[in-house]
């Protein structure tokens, strides 16, 4: 068996070593959390978008002084059961805990850096 040519092995390795990288990259935006922390308001809506990579998004408002213009703050779910929680509160009053992750190098993981871990119902 004639061993392979420098000219082809060059560029397969150079691609493998590019694809490795780029994959070891993404591993650690994903894992690793820049910050993390809980935000309270009313759920507004959660729904399941994208073309090729479908990632649940949702909007929360925040409300901070009655009569105020309310802030939305838009995240990311990546777990299907905490999707279907946050789907049976829309409307009422939550605290949504999260990880925010940076650099994150495509958004086929999410529309937004915010990941909901974990909701909880406000009274």
């Amino acid at each position: 068996m004639p061993l392979p040519k420098p000219a082809l092995t060059i560029p397969l390795g150079i691609v493998a070593v590019i694809a490795a990288v780029f994959a070891a990259y993404t591993w650690v935006a994903l894992t690793w959390n820049y910050s993390e922390g809980e935000r309270a308001g009313f759920m507004q809506k959660l729904s399941k978008k994208g073309w090729l990579c479908k990632t649940w998004e949702g909007e929360l408002s925040l409300v901070a002084l009655p009569g105020a213009a309310p802030e939305k703050f838009l995240f990311t779910v990546r777990d299907d059961a905490v999707a279907a929680k946050i789907n049976a509160l829309v409307g009422q009053r939550v605290a949504l805990s999260y990880a925010e992750h940076k650099g994150i190098p495509t958004t086929c993981f999410g529309d937004t850096n915010y990941f909901v871990a974990d909701v909880k119902a406000v009274q």
